[in-house]
């Protein structure tokens, strides 16, 4: 009997998102979400919340030399002690310096695709990391708590809902909490009443997530300040646990 085996696949950056910069001073790269457990082929286009990130990313920094591409994975799934999208979103900053040279990194990943940003981090071409709503294991899963020094010299940004019900926001708090005893450089903004897609602060969110981007790759101040925990109540339902030193630390 004749057996087929499944073709290895390769990881690949998609194309770039709007036009190539003439001079490239910074790459972000977009790991879209995927379910703890696949090894199916992933969708040919990717979730609709990571282009709408890297659509926003690429209008506003393509003028500044910001090159951003969406990461195909080999697969969807996280797939347990195998850590598939982290082994994906290592290649994919490989590959960012291949094309680029040596400029700084920003992993930006929603869902599964944040974990996997947050576990890349320690990437030597890595600067910067966005997590939007990530997946976090429970901190009694026989692996043990997610890791946290990899995260340490670099600029990190966590974004949550308090209502998202399939990503748990207290596990992405308590994984911030243990990041910034190491590392100043961590803020955690939650996003009152809304869901697991912010879809209710969307537009917050997103120009958020674009400030810190940019301001991380390009070295510059953030347009939307970012102070102690709780020293004055923020706008647009946007509360900033663990904030502490954030922005004085990041300001150029």
């Amino acid at each position: 009997m004749t057996q087929h085996t499944t073709p290895v696949r390769d990881p690949r950056l998609g194309r770039i998102i709007a036009a190539t910069p003439a001079a490239v001073a910074g790459v972000v790269l977009l790991l879209p979400s995927g379910p703890p457990d696949s090894d199916r082929r992933p969708r040919p286009l990717a979730d609709r919340r990571t282009r709408a990130l890297a659509r926003r990313l690429a209008t506003e920094g393509s003028a500044h030399g910001i090159a951003a591409h969406v990461v195909r994975y080999r697969c969807r799934g996280w797939n347990g002690t195998r850590a598939d999208l982290a082994q994906d979103a290592a290649w994919a900053a490989d590959e960012a310096v291949r094309r680029y040279g040596d400029v700084p990194v920003c992993l930006a990943g929603l869902g599964m695709g944040a974990r996997a940003a947050l576990r890349t981090a320690g990437h030597p071409s890595v600067s910067s990391v966005l997590a939007v709503a990530p997946w976090l294991p429970e901190e009694g899963d026989d692996a043990g708590p997610e890791p946290v020094r990899q995260l340490a010299g670099r600029q990190v940004l966590i974004v949550h809902g308090t209502d998202d019900e399939r990503c748990a926001p207290g596990l992405s708090f308590r994984l911030a909490e243990r990041a910034k005893k190491s590392n100043r450089d961590v803020c955690r903004f939650e996003v009152h009443s809304d869901g697991h897609a912010l879809a209710q602060h969307r537009a917050e969110v997103l120009a958020l997530s674009a400030d810190f981007v940019l301001g991380s790759l390009l070295g510059t101040g953030f347009s939307r300040p970012v102070t102690d925990a709780f020293a004055a109540p923020p706008p647009l339902g946007l509360r900033m646990p663990l904030a502490s030193g954030f922005g004085r630390s990041l300001r150029r």
